[in-house]
């Protein structure tokens, strides 16, 4: 079942980019998404917030064996 959404020309014509010939909007619209959830895993996998480098967290592993 198909649907219809409202955009602007800009934006319609930005979609447009995406895509090659024979593409639908759906088709492009389907790569873009699949293309930002592998992105946003990416950046996921890749944060290094509250991390601490290796060698750090050795040492630290060590010091607690040791006791």
């Amino acid at each position: 079942m198909n649907t219809t959404i409202s955009i602007s020309k800009e934006i319609r014509d930005k979609i447009k980019e995406f895509g090659t010939k024979g593409e639908t909007y759906t088709d492009i619209l389907r790569k873009m998404y699949d293309s930002f959830c592998q992105r946003q895993i990416q950046e996921l996998l890749m944060d290094t917030t509250g991390c601490i480098p290796i060698r750090d967290a050795l040492r630290k592993a060590q010091k607690r064996w040791q006791k």
